[in-house]
C-alpha cells in the first residue's frame, strides 16, 4: 500500500452489453450507494451553485446516473459527460454525450469538473496530462479510492456479493488508489493556483475539492 499500483481493469476491455459487465456496473451502482458517493458529489456541488451554473462536466461518466441526478437538481445547468463507451440509451438529450478519449477531445472551460472513481486509472505522463486538462475549469471535485488497508478488508468482505470482474476490479482500484495528497501533487494541482481541501471516509473513499483562489 506505500506505492500505487495500476493494472489494466477487466471492466474497461468489456463490451458494454456483455452480461459480466451489466453485472459489474450494477454491482458498481450498489458499491457506490454504500460508499455515498453520489450524495458527497450532489451535496457539494451545491456550495458552488455560480460556478455550477456555468456547467457541470463529469468525465468518466459510466452509466450516466450521476449526470442524471446533477440534470435534476440543476435544471439550467449544461450538463456534460465523457466516456470512451457509447451514450447509455435511457439517458434523454438534457445530457451532452462526448465518447472516445477526453485527452484527444477539447477540455472544458470555466464550470465545475467531477470524476467519479476515474483518476486512478491514469499513472505516469497520461496522469499529468489529465492534470493539465481538467485545469481550465473553475471547481474540481474528484472521489477516488483510498489506498489503505481496512477499504481493502471491506472489499475482500464483499466478494461474496459481486461478481468476479468487480471482485477483480475493487481490489486493483484499491491497490491504485490515493493516499493523503497524492493525488493534488500528481495531477499539479499543488502549485498555490488552487484551494484544496481533502478527506477521506471509513467506507474507503479519498475525496478533493480544488477551487480557484
Amino acid at each position: 500500500m506505500l506505492s500505487r499500483v495500476v493494472v489494466p481493469e477487466i471492466l474497461d476491455h468489456l463490451a458494454a452489453d456483455d452480461p459480466e459487465a451489466i453485472r459489474s456496473r450494477r454491482d458498481l451502482r450498489r458499491i457506490n450507494f454504500f460508499m455515498g458517493n453520489e450524495r458527497w458529489f450532489c451535496r457539494e456541488i451545491q456550495r458552488f451553485t455560480e460556478q455550477a451554473s456555468r456547467g457541470i462536466t463529469e468525465i468518466g461518466a459510466g452509466d450516466g446516473a450521476l449526470c442524471c441526478q446533477l440534470a435534476e437538481i440543476f435544471p439550467k445547468a449544461p450538463i456534460v459527460a465523457y466516456d470512451l463507451a457509447p451514450k447509455p440509451k435511457t439517458l434523454g438529450s438534457r445530457v451532452l454525450w462526448n465518447e472516445g478519449n477526453l485527452l484527444e477531445m477539447p477540455a472544458p472551460n470555466g464550470g465545475i469538473l467531477i470524476a467519479n472513481l476515474l483518476v486512478h486509472h491514469f499513472q505516469g505522463e497520461e496522469l499529468a496530462a489529465l492534470g493539465k486538462w481538467i485545469q481550465g475549469s473553475e471547481v474540481i471535485l474528484l472521489n477516488e479510492p483510498d489506498r489503505s488497508h481496512f477499504p481493502h478488508l471491506l472489499g475482500r468482505l464483499a466478494h461474496p456479493f459481486i461478481n468476479r470482474v468487480t471482485r477483480h476490479d475493487m481490489l486493483v482500484s484499491i491497490r491504485a488508489g490515493f493516499r493523503e495528497e497524492e493525488m493534488a501533487t500528481l495531477l499539479g494541482l499543488d502549485d498555490g493556483g488552487w484551494q484544496l481541501r481533502e478527506t477521506s471516509s471509513w467506507r474507503g473513499a479519498r475525496r478533493m475539492i480544488a477551487w480557484r483562489t
